[in-house]
């Protein structure tokens, strides 16, 4: 028998995969479908790493065993290849974006194409095709049908560096996640969806969903619903109203003054007629500049300015002073915030500033209450505090009446209950050049317009420069040919091309802007299903069949793309156009694999371990079994070269193994039982992302067959299936030179026998103070005073304890007794 080569083995088969199209999904089968699918990647210019590979491991494996079990499955791959990390790589090498994304794609494609997947190229989608953006635009112009796409021209978040608007999901803070540049609010032109509209909803759908709990708290929590009470407060001498927010209204007869942000939008309004309104606005700009600076703690930095104007409070009647300060934000709530003495940073902001205080609640712990003028003031305990005042509510509890109180407030016509959200509708403009151009033009009068659907796609043209302009405007905007263009209304207020001389034709102008990374990842597992489909975004037959996506996985988007997505599927569902209301009914999260170094792998630190250098020494099974045993699916790990040795051996073990067959062999019943014991095991394990502990049950199943006289050919078979997702390669040339013509990723997965899964004789370990120091063999089903009896007369236990009496004897039934001296 030839040894063990990895590198004549995997391309040979990889090649013959390809040829005969094996992984090609039969999209109108009558088999009960699965579809899985990785995130999403946009393919960097670094090409993939160690790392990129594990989550599109998991899927194969999955998608694999799926198959093998009956079902058709559809197991796709695509490129999310706008935006700006695209367009950055470019501009770095100098190269357009367009060439940079193919070259880039390649690199992707070949590196992937040497592990093995089994991918069905055939539905492979990139969204800077202009026949899959038509319809990422079409979605668009749905949307600004519906009234959920809007123009604004409120400040935004501007990153100076990137050149670009940027949504507050792609803050680290207070700097942009890509470059780490601190990010500037700026007033510009741009457009909006309305994804607050779905905020509820995609709350209380989370409960539908199998996912991690970590992931739907973290969506709970960017969502961020609370509940309050708006009030509508006059601006005392003036015509003004503002409106302000709070959440913790029971102590509503405490309010003593109130605070605006510092970059409200407002407030350069609300002071136009105070004479230092100079002065004010300074200090707001140096308050901004503070809270937003890097490490600001709101809870320990209190800087604030007087504007100069009181609040009409009808509740207590007196008139609040109106205070600029820093732990104020214009996106929270209303932005202006009633205060008091129950909140800690009302109250330390009301100390520095010798602001009057009222204390209406009174903790029953004295550790939550501080003394004001020989009062106590209780802070954040009001569940187990007591109210003061007002009289309807005195002595009572304010979680108790906390609706009692909101109904008192109304029917008073004081405030009015209200729901606000962390989330805001999302900026949906970039000020760049490679992402999807809008299905918008503008007329005469700058009113926006869609283009009928016979004008898309709306084609991104092709430029000389495509460097961002950083005035607020993107390089489009200097493309007249492009910009100005000639048409007419149709009877659905729709543009309509047509040429400059036609009768009908009035100039438009193009919306210049561009579509975030996030518009074409929104809505990209749909089209898979049907991915050249010119007529419509989905076959209503074949959404119906496809959809959702049964397992979705990555290692990323807790919040942004999974809000974003779930936000366009649940219109798409509004509109008719998909027929479920979550578009991933599964989702599994993967732990990233850090460098050898315990630090993230970067080009920069030097720390990158290459694929197709593991591959080239060790084989892609090597390479796909280690990075799925080298920890549970969901937790980081660490790289270590040293260990993948141990899983190359596996293999070798498994191809010598071969040497062991006997074609009229009847198994051992201890072979017969660990085959079985297998089957199930792995086959569970791998449904449930357990693959490391999958792999030991492979590993125990080995170690049988190799104790055992000689092993039958259909326990090698069956062995040789369950390994079959793991490492395609190695098992497909054994199952060939078995005399298989078919391929063994078309044979049926095994069966397991309940009854042969009773063990005739188990081993035991004995541990001495929690080390092993020997084992025995006994009959299942012992009692522990059996067990411990038989522990007593081994060699480890002789050498160990001897004569001397253990201080306790630990027994897990049927694995383990554990004497500790």
């Amino acid at each position: 028998m030839q040894p063990y080569d990895p590198k004549s083995i995997e391309p040979k088969w990889q090649k013959k995969w390809e040829e005969e199209k094996l992984y090609e999904t039969d999209l109108h089968s009558e088999k009960e479908k699965c579809y899985v699918l990785d995130m999403f990647p946009y393919p960097s210019g670094e090409g993939l790493h160690v790392g990129h590979p594990k989550g599109y491991i998991a899927t194969d494996i999955y998608s694999r065993m799926k198959t093998m079990q009956g079902y058709e499955v559809l197991h796709p791959m695509g490129w999310d290849a706008f935006g700006l990390p695209a367009e950055q790589f470019a501009l770095k090498n100098k190269v357009h974006p367009r060439i940079a994304v193919e070259k880039n794609i390649a690199r992707f494609k070949e590196q992937l194409s040497i592990i093995g997947f089994n991918y069905d190229w055939s539905k492979e989608i990139t969204t800077t095709d202009p026949e899959f953006y038509k319809w990422t635009q079409w979605i668009f112009k749905q949307m600004f049908k519906k009234g959920l796409a809007y123009e604004s021209h409120a400040p935004i978040n501007w990153c100076p560096s990137c050149k670009t608007g940027l949504a507050n999901e792609d803050l680290d803070g207070d700097v942009c996640e890509r470059c780490g540049t601190k990010v500037e609010k700026k007033p510009l032109r741009q457009w909006v969806l309305k994804i607050t509209d779905y905020a509820d909803r995609m709350i209380a759908d989370l409960d539908k969903l199998n996912w991690p709990e970590g992931i739907k708290l973290a969506q709970k929590n960017w969502i961020g619903r609370n509940y309050g009470i708006k009030y509508k407060l006059k601006v005392k001498g003036s015509d003004m109203f503002v409106e302000t927010y709070s959440t913790h209204y029971e102590a509503f007869y405490a309010d003593t003054f109130a605070v605006i942000a510092s970059d409200h939008r407002l407030l350069p309004e609300l002071i136009k007629d105070i004479p230092n309104k100079k002065e004010i606005l300074e200090k707001a700009q140096e308050i901004s500049e503070i809270r937003n600076s890097a490490g600001f703690k709101a809870d320990e930095v209190m800087e604030g300015v007087f504007t100069g104007l009181y609040l009409e409070d009808p509740i207590t009647g007196k008139d609040l002073p109106l205070w600029v300060s820093s732990y104020a934000l214009p996106d929270y709530g209303t932005g202006i915030v009633k205060c008091s003495a129950h909140d800690e940073r009302d109250f330390a902001f009301a100390k520095k500033y010798n602001l009057p205080l009222h204390v209406v609640l009174l903790s029953d712990n004295a550790s939550f209450n501080k003394e004001v003028e020989n009062f106590t003031v209780c802070f954040s305990d009001f569940d187990h505090s007591t109210i003061l005042e007002p009289e309807e509510f005195k002595g009572r509890r304010p979680h108790e009446v906390r609706e009692e109180i909101a109904n008192f407030i109304e029917k008073k016509d004081w405030g009015t209950k209200s729901t606000q959200y962390k989330l805001k509708d999302w900026v949906f403009a970039r000020q760049r050049y490679w992402g999807e151009p809008f299905p918008i033009v503008f007329d005469e009068n700058h009113k926006p317009c869609v283009v009928a659907d016979s004008e898309l796609p709306v084609l991104l043209p092709e430029v000389e420069s495509y460097e961002p302009t950083g005035t607020g405007e993107s390089p489009l905007a200097t493309i007249i040919d492009w910009v100005e263009v000639y048409g007419y209304l149709d009877e659905n207020n729709e543009f309509v091309s047509c040429d400059k001389g036609d009768e009908k034709a009035k100039l438009f102008r193009r919306e210049t802007n561009t579509m975030p990374q996030w518009a074409g990842s929104s809505w990209y597992y749909l089209r898979f299903a049907d991915p050249r489909n010119p007529d419509v975004l989905i076959d209503k037959e074949v959404e119906k069949k496809w959809q959702p996506v049964d397992v979705y996985v990555g290692g990323d988007h807790a919040t942004r793309h999974l809000i974003y997505a779930r936000f366009w599927h649940k219109f798409l569902y509004d509109i008719g156009m998909v027929s479920y209301d979550e578009p991933f009914k599964r989702l599994e999260f993967l732990g990233f694999i850090l460098a050898e170094d315990g630090r993230k792998m970067s080009k920069r630190l030097g720390n990158v371990i290459n694929p197709d250098d593991v591959v080239k020494e060790y084989g892609a099974d090597t390479l796909r079994m280690y990075e799925m045993f080298m920890s549970p699916f969901e937790q980081t790990v660490a790289w270590d070269t040293k260990s993948i040795v141990g899983v190359e051996r596996f293999l070798e073990r498994v191809w010598k193994l071969q040497n062991k067959i006997s074609w009229g062999f009847k198994d051992t019943e201890e072979v017969i039982a660990v085959i079985h014991k297998t089957i199930k095991k792995v086959g569970e394990d791998i449904e449930s992302f357990k693959f490391n502990t999958a792999i030991s049950q492979l590993m125990i199943c080995i170690n049988a067959m190799e104790k055992a006289e000689n092993v039958s050919i259909d326990s090698y078979k069956i062995l040789l299936q369950v390994i079959a997702p793991f490492a395609p390669h190695i098992t497909e040339e054994i199952w060939s030179s078995l005399g298989h013509t078919t391929s063994i990723h078309a044979e049926a997965w095994p069966k397991y026998d309940e009854t042969k899964l009773i063990e005739k004789e188990v081993t035991i370990v004995v541990q001495i103070n929690g080390k092993m120091r020997g084992s025995f063999v006994t009959e299942p089903g012992k009692t522990d005073e059996d067990l411990k009896n038989l522990a007593q007369k081994t060699e480890g236990y002789v050498k160990y304890v001897g004569a001397s009496e253990p201080k306790k004897i630990i027994v897990v039934k049927d694995k383990i007794v554990n004497i500790v001296t």
